[in-house]
């Protein structure tokens, strides 16, 4: 059985600042997209770039799924969300590459 790769993420602009939620089948390239400022009006309008945290799914519907729920979210359980796994708001991105 083939297995599938499939992530929600959370980008911040700094500790504590602008959220942006997505969701994808690649997170580095994802990533990388955001950093270069090629994609997303909304993360280069605000330079939303860091990633603080992901999770990883084998099935897309379960993605995407995860994704609109914490897309409704109040911003203090996103907060939550990140400081549970990253209190100090680490980049995570350059383990990934």
């Amino acid at each position: 059985m083939r297995e599938y790769n499939f992530y929600v993420y959370i980008l911040a602009s700094n500790i504590g600042g602008t959220l942006y939620t997505g969701m994808t089948n690649d997170l580095a390239r994802r990533v990388s997209q955001h950093r270069d400022k090629s994609v997303a009006a909304f993360t280069r309008r605000y330079n939303v770039s860091r990633l603080v945290w992901f999770e990883h799914h084998n099935d897309v519907r379960a993605a995407i799924s995860r994704e609109k729920q914490i897309k409704r979210w109040k911003r203090a359980w996103k907060i939550r969300l990140v400081e549970e796994v990253n209190p100090d708001w680490h980049d995570l991105f350059p383990g990934l590459v």
